[in-house]
């Protein structure tokens, strides 16, 4: 299914392959049904969040250090970071200097930290726009090896695009493989 262009590489076309009653999407109702991706981005889809999560996962935690490096208006980081903190994702810890009245530092929750592989990935992703490069470079502590995110199967499996499978979840569970 791969197509030759004119710079004599091969590119793949192929993309998730349909199974079951995945196949003719139109014939199953979606009614009350939401896809994942939408309620992910409904959560973190603005560059607002992405960019304060960026921010926490680089170790900044107070709010006016989280505003300036982000270059956010103290009104839009408040309303972002209160939403976030709503939906898991942040936590709110006190901290107060001597003399002055208690505030809150966000800290990255379990579910928010869940969040660095997908981080990784518009990274790595972002690096090859435009020219190639990005500011900063990811690497594995012990060893030194750039980081990146991988698609792996729960057998342990790297898997590509044309290599993955879609279909319709009956239930919370999934449909038989065919």
């Amino acid at each position: 299914m791969a197509a030759q262009t004119s710079d004599a590489k091969q590119v793949d076309y192929r993309v998730i392959t349909r199974v079951g009653s995945f196949v003719d999407r139109d014939s199953w109702a979606t009614e009350g049904m939401r896809c994942s991706i939408e309620q992910a981005l409904d959560l973190v889809g603005t560059r607002s969040a992405m960019i304060l999560l960026r921010e926490a996962f680089s170790g900044v935690r107070r709010f006016d250090e989280l505003v300036r490096r982000a270059g956010l208006s103290d009104s839009v980081a408040a309303k972002r970071l209160k939403e976030l903190v709503e939906h898991g994702l942040f936590t709110q810890e006190p901290y107060r200097h001597s003399g002055s009245r208690t505030r809150y530092e966000y800290v990255l929750t379990e579910r928010g930290r869940a969040l660095f592989p997908v981080m990784v990935a518009l990274m790595n992703w972002g690096d090859e726009l435009d020219d190639g490069t990005g500011v900063v470079d990811l690497f594995h502590a012990d060893c030194g090896a750039p980081v990146s995110s991988v698609l792996r199967c729960a057998a342990g499996h790297d898997v590509s695009l044309s290599d993955t499978c879609a279909r319709q979840k009956q239930q919370g569970r999934e449909t038989d493989r065919s």
